[in-house]
């Protein structure tokens, strides 16, 4: 499966729009895509009207954007519209681990073994677990009903031509939500890591049940607090650090 290009996209889809509107371009960003109030839903019926004859960046943010949800998207827009793909997403958690490395006596030694370090092959295998944990935690305010599903699904697929990758992301999409499950998918510390992070940049933790899924995700994918801490604190400081 080709999931490292599908997240890629993806990662970058808000990024894009940003420059675009910088640059005087026709998309207004993630925020004017999704449109009014009311669920994500509401708003994903018109979302193939906007995103007609628009380039892959539009069709990304769109995709994302559903993910999301209005309420998400309107609220941590700028998480999704600074984030720039799979390498920073790396550089993020190679940060945060060095960080959380150096200052415990008994965390694991090494260079941490991060997305923007690894042949294309782990690339790969951490690409599809990160993308299981952006599905997640797309769900973790409850806001993916069934017709949203459909969307999501439909949008996806118009960025990805891969069978495989399609089926298997209809078979995420309509898991019952479950921390534990996406957590098996870490296979290292690293992995987890990056889980984690991707998790934090797509959820609203003022919201009680996207902060409460948070928590029990860093415990099922067993993270060490100061670990966790550290991760959180990196992406607040890139996030400003882009604005």
């Amino acid at each position: 499966m080709n999931t490292r290009g599908l997240l890629d996209q993806l990662l970058k889809s808000g990024q894009d729009l940003m420059q675009q509107k910088s640059a005087g371009g026709a998309a207004g960003g993630l925020g004017s895509l999704l449109g009014g109030g009311g669920k994500g839903g509401a708003a994903g019926g018109d979302l193939s009207t906007l995103l007609k004859g628009a380039g892959g960046g539009a069709l990304a943010a769109g995709a994302l954007g559903l993910l999301l949800g209005n309420k998400s998207a309107r609220k941590m827009g700028g998480k999704a519209l600074t984030y720039g793909g799979l390498a920073a997403l790396g550089v993020v958690a190679y940060k945060a681990y060095g960080n959380w490395q150096a200052q415990q006596a008994n965390a694991p030694q090494g260079e941490p073994q991060t997305l923007d370090r690894l042949p294309a092959a782990q690339v790969e295998l951490h690409s599809q677990a990160i993308l299981k944990a952006l599905v997640g935690a797309a769900k973790a305010d409850g806001h993916v009903d069934a017709r949203e599903r459909q969307l999501i699904e439909g949008e996806l697929n118009k960025l990805t031509h891969d069978g495989e990758l399609q089926h298997w992301l209809h078979a995420e999409l309509n898991k019952p939500l479950d921390p534990a499950d996406i957590a098996r998918a870490a296979s290292t510390p690293e992995m987890a890591a990056e889980m984690y992070v991707a998790s934090v940049l797509m959820v609203d933790e003022e919201h009680f049940m996207e902060r409460a899924y948070l928590e029990e995700l860093a415990r099922q994918l067993k993270l060490d607090p100061a670990l966790k801490t550290e991760l959180e604190t990196q992406v607040r400081h890139e996030l400003l650090a882009a604005q």
